[in-house]
């Protein structure tokens, strides 16, 4: 055992100590946060035209912060960008994180020194409460790879901008930066398919043991790497211990994935974003991920079936239940105040809080009253997959509310296989029922005879990457849309759709 690994081991001891202080106090924990929020930007512009020295309790804030999505808080961040002091948050932001918008174009979300700072810890503490539970910390002595965007800012008035990933590039601890690949040079270039070309050049005679990145783009990797040297992942990479994930449900993915490999790999999924870090897989026993409390975020919850309603309640983490949607609201030391991320969660533990991303408040498919979400339709996806000789690389689904032959309307899943089933007929039979298992309402549009069973349009080999390509959104952050209540995607993938 290395020097580097006997320390990785004493320090994630130390780290779980001090996790397991604010885990074992959550509702003291995020007072305290709430607190400390209010009364740091009392003197802001926000927190002057909000009556924040009126603030003292989750009521006060609620009658005097209403929630507000990028749209809603755009006028605040347009001071901001346009380099005025104290208008979110106390002084001015080191970084901007810039993201597309579906509506507004380029988004700008404000990153402050504390933000960030609780950006770097939580990637940090997620690896070291894997090393503390497992007691395995061999890779750190071996290569890493972190597949994000460039690292190349830009700047704004004197206020640096770029997109998350590569922002967190500029804050890889010393002590990993030998360990750290793609190159610099490598990681700034920006078209995705000539950067992931030259990461595989970089890496394929490397000592990988260490890989981290959204899973349909590691899965890019994956495969060029397969291609290339004709071998499994494993095998190139005998020392590959570890993935860490986070932007979609790694489920759906695993068994091309394991396949791809050659072997099951230990796995760490991460809750990032531009906005905050918010929660990372603490246990490789148990499921979901623990809810970050003490990093300078102070969260609210409505449930999802009650968003859109005029008396909406806004719930603190003492009244959330169990397996219920909700969409998690943050107000952050980055100056977001009672922001809809447009993420929703359900709880699968409240001791400690642990929760499992259910999908997107926008993105379902209820044209027909069923309110289906991400959650259930990978679920089924899984389901299926494990009780077959399917494989999958991507898959989304839409409602056709009109089909050419007049028969009953359906829900539409565009599946990209790696492998068809053998057994198309009971794949879908399996999708289905799993699907009605999940939701009644679903269930009752097909017992009714409202809906017919689903049907598949498979999409050709790459067929979703060309599809992401043509939308501009190919590689770093950028998701597949899982699901759609309208025909938008679906309407565009059908250039890309094959013979099932």
């Amino acid at each position: 055992m290395s020097i580097k690994s006997i320390a990785a081991k004493l320090f994630a001891r130390s780290i779980s100590r001090k996790t397991a202080q604010w885990v074992n106090h959550p509702l003291e924990t995020q007072d305290a946060v709430f607190k400390e929020l209010i009364k740091t930007a009392r003197n802001t512009l926000f927190g002057k035209e909000h009556f924040f020295e009126e603030i003292h309790t989750h009521e006060d804030f609620v009658k005097k912060v209403p929630i507000r999505d990028y749209e809603e808080l755009k006028g605040y961040v347009a001071k901001v960008v346009a380099g005025q002091s104290d208008i979110l948050w106390p002084g001015k932001p080191v970084y901007f994180a810039k993201t597309s918008g579906t509506t507004s174009g380029a988004k700008y979300i404000p990153i402050t020194k504390s933000s960030i700072k609780h950006q770097v810890e939580a990637s940090r503490n997620a690896i070291l409460s894997y090393i503390d539970e497992t007691g395995n910390a061999d890779f750190v002595d071996g290569k890493m790879i972190f597949l994000q965007g460039s690292p190349e800012l830009q700047e704004k008035n004197g206020i640096k901008l770029g997109r998350l990933s590569g922002i967190s590039a500029h804050y890889v601890p010393s002590y990993l930066q030998k360990n750290r690949l793609p190159s610099w040079e490598t990681n700034c270039i920006e078209d995705w398919e000539t950067k992931v070309d030259a990461i595989v050049e970089e890496t394929m005679h490397e000592n990988m043991t260490v890989i981290a990145g959204i899973p349909s783009w590691v899965q890019m990797y994956f495969e060029k790497l397969s291609t290339k040297s004709n071998k499994k992942i494993g095998d190139i990479f005998k020392n590959f211990q570890l993935f860490i994930y986070g932007g979609v449900n790694y489920e759906p993915y695993r068994d091309k994935f394991e396949n791809l490999i050659g072997r099951k790999v230990a796995s760490i999924e991460l809750f990032p974003a531009s906005e905050g870090f918010f929660a990372y897989q603490n246990s490789q026993t148990e499921k979901g991920m623990l809810l970050l409390l003490n990093s300078g975020i102070f969260y609210e919850f409505v449930k999802a079936d009650t968003f859109f309603d005029d008396e909406r309640e806004r719930l603190t983490i003492k009244d959330v239940e169990i397996g219920v949607n909700y969409v998690m609201i943050i107000s952050t030391n980055a100056g977001l105040w009672a922001y809809n991320l447009g993420d929703t969660v359900q709880f699968i533990s409240l001791k400690p809080y642990k929760i499992v991303v259910s999908g997107r408040i926008k993105h379902f498919i209820s044209a027909f009253g069923e309110h289906v979400i991400a959650k259930e339709v990978e679920e089924a996806m899984q389901k299926a997959v494990a009780a077959t000789d399917a494989r999958i690389n991507e898959f989304t689904v839409a409602p056709q509310i009109t089909p050419k032959d007049d028969g009953l309307p359906y829900h539409e899943w565009f599946v990209e296989f790696e492998k068809k089933p053998s057994d198309m007929v009971r794949f879908i039979k399996i999708l289905d029922t799993s699907l009605q298992a999940q939701n009644s309402y679903y269930f009752d549009l097909i017992d009714g005879k409202i809906l017919q069973t689903l049907k598949i349009r498979p999409i050709k080999k790459g067929g979703f990457q060309d599809y992401m390509k043509s939308i501009g959104k190919l590689g770093g952050q950028n998701k597949l849309q899982r699901l759609s209540n309208d025909r938008s995607v679906a309407d565009a993938l059908g250039v890309f759709v094959t013979e099932l």
